[in-house]
């Protein structure tokens, strides 16, 4: 599934409080660096700095950091939420969208130090910025002895699902199936109108010439919900079993693309059925040009806090 980009309209915030400076220590280097951002909290309806927002997150039991893929800022502030989260919670329990679940025994037999890291990654099919996105995360939880937990569908099944249906799992062998959630729900709500608007045109034509027509469209796109569903379930049943597994007043921080967990829907909504009177919060990571510009009242909704990124430059083409 590709990135999705929250809509942030121009805001005047000259009397909000600016938030602090962040440092990020990554894992391959020694000197710390200033991550821009701003944190907004949603309720209160204001700019707070990070460190209030960790202190409020450290009485959930379930995190959801939603990020863009492709935004490096957003990248080091998942590792320092982590680390923050570390110096006031005792038990954590990390969950990531980026490892499929018939890796895990892979990823815990290097947290272990039974594997080597070249031997991890060559088995575990990492995604190609991991070394910059997602390792510093799993460093730091290796380092403090904290359960991974590779949480996403293997994406070969999720495929199988887009081609063929979501009844096509029935075909499936026993080993397979355990690749994805026991409990699976795919219902045409809001959370499905969003998908089949950001989704927009990529159903038009198929992988030939031929356009597709009104009937084939609704068919693939129908099909890519239904896999959009799998991925949900089954990284709500991950985070759930993980949660259940963990020691008492354990928090279960689990990061994905925000598309999964923005307005509490996808595997958040998943995840709040399956662990019914649990704290489940959201933080929704948004890209913009302009810091001193970000307007927190547009995307209210997308959880409890909203951490405005400064952009990357987009690259210029050379003349």
């Amino acid at each position: 599934m590709p990135a999705f980009i929250a809509i942030v309209l121009a805001f005047h915030t000259s009397l909000l409080a600016p938030a602090p400076a962040v440092l990020i220590l990554s894992a391959d280097s020694a000197v710390a660096s200033y991550t821009p951002h701003r944190v907004y909290d949603t309720r209160r309806k204001r700019f707070i700095d990070f460190e209030a927002m960790l202190a409020s997150l450290i009485y959930a039991d379930v995190v959801f950091l939603g990020e863009q893929h492709d935004d490096p800022n957003a990248h080091r502030l998942e590792a320092a939420t982590l680390e923050g989260l570390t110096r006031r919670r005792g038990n954590i329990v990390l969950a990531l969208e980026m490892f499929e679940r018939d890796v895990q025994g892979s990823l815990d037999g290097y947290l272990a130090g039974r594997t080597s890291e070249p031997d991890f990654l060559a088995l575990a099919r990492p995604w190609p910025r991991y070394r910059t996105d997602y390792r510093p995360m799993v460093e730091f939880a290796r380092r403090y002895q904290w359960p991974v937990v590779a949480g996403n569908v293997p994406r070969r099944l999720a495929g199988y699902v887009s081609r063929r249906g979501i009844e096509a799992l029935d075909s499936l062998s026993a080993t397979d199936r355990a690749l994805i959630a026991r409990e699976l729900d795919c219902p045409h709500d809001s959370y499905f109108d969003r998908f089949a608007k950001t989704v927009g045109d990529m159903a038009s034509h198929g992988g030939g010439a031929k356009a597709l027509s009104p009937d084939e469209k609704r068919t693939l796109l129908e099909r890519t919900y239904e896999a959009q569903c799998v991925k949900d379930e089954t990284m709500g049943e991950a985070i759930a079993t993980a949660f259940a597994a963990a020691p008492p007043r354990a928090l279960v921080l689990h990061v994905n693309g925000a598309f999964h967990s923005d307005y509490g829907a996808g595997a958040a909504e998943r995840v709040k059925r399956r662990l019914r009177g649990k704290r489940v919060a959201l933080v929704s990571f948004v890209p913009v040009p302009d810091l001193d510009a970000a307007d927190g009242k547009p995307v209210r909704g997308l959880g409890d806090y909203v951490i405005f990124t400064l952009a990357p430059p987009k690259p210029t083409n050379a003349p």
